[in-house]
C-alpha cells in the first residue's frame, strides 16, 4: 500500500533554461492535482508564448503514478515529451507537470540534440523546485454518543489523525484524515469503543 509520495511544493514554479545552436528552451515545473489543471496551465503557456515553435510537456498524477502523458507538440516523435517524462520519473515525482517551450534558432538539432535539450531543460526546472514528501491519507468517519468523547479523544491523542470535521450533539460525529497504512488501525480502535 502506497502511503507517501514525492511531489514538488506548490508554493513555487520551478524554472529552467537551456540553449543550443540558438534554439532556446524555457522550462517550468508545476504542482498539479488533475488533468483539468494541467490543460489550463498548458493553455496559459500557449497564449503567453504564442510566438514559440513548440510547447512540449509531460505530467504524472496520483500517488500510484499510473496517470501520465508526454506530448511532443510537433517535434519528432519521442524527442520532446518523453525526455521530460524521463526526468519526472528519474526524480520519482508525481502530481507534477513540466512544460518546455522551444524557440527555434534556425539550426536543426537532430533527434539526439532535441532529446538532450528537452531533458536538460526539464531537469533544470525540477532542480529549481522544492521536492516534498506528501502522505497518502484516508478519511475515517466515526459516530458515537457524547458519553464516549473522552475515550475517542484518547485515541485521537495517541494516533494523531487530522480532525477534518466534528459535530457535537446527542450523537457526535468526527471525520479524521490519517495515513493510508494507519487507517485500519484507527477504525479498529474506534470500533472497539462501541463494545466497551
Amino acid at each position: 500500500m502506497i502511503d507517501e509520495y514525492l511531489t514538488i511544493d506548490d508554493a513555487k514554479i520551478g524554472e529552467g533554461y537551456y540553449s543550443e545552436k540558438r534554439s532556446k528552451f524555457l522550462a517550468f515545473a508545476h504542482h498539479v492535482s488533475d488533468v483539468d489543471e494541467v490543460k489550463g496551465i498548458i493553455e496559459q503557456y500557449r497564449k503567453k508564448y504564442f510566438d514559440a515553435r513548440h510547447v512540449c510537456y509531460a505530467y504524472m498524477l496520483g500517488a500510484e503514478r499510473l496517470q501520465f502523458r508526454a506530448n511532443d507538440d510537433g517535434e519528432p516523435s519521442g524527442t520532446g515529451g518523453k525526455p521530460i517524462l524521463g526526468q519526472i520519473n528519474s526524480n520519482e515525482l508525481t502530481d507534477v507537470l513540466v512544460v518546455v517551450i522551444r524557440y527555434y534558432g534556425g539550426v536543426n538539432l537532430g533527434t539526439g540534440g532535441l532529446i538532450v535539450a528537452y531533458r536538460t531543460a526539464a531537469a533544470a526546472a525540477i532542480a529549481d523546485s522544492t521536492i516534498v514528501t506528501r502522505q497518502v491519507e484516508e478519511l475515517v468517519k466515526f459516530s458515537f454518543p457524547y458519553v464516549m468523547m473522552n475515550s475517542v479523544m484518547r485515541i485521537v491523542k495517541e494516533m494523531s489523525p487530522r480532525i477534518i470535521s466534528q459535530t457535537y450533539d446527542n450523537t457526535c460525529e468526527m471525520t479524521f484524515s490519517i495515513r493510508n497504512s494507519e487507517a485500519a488501525v484507527l477504525r479498529e480502535k474506534l470500533d472497539k469503543l462501541s463494545f466497551e
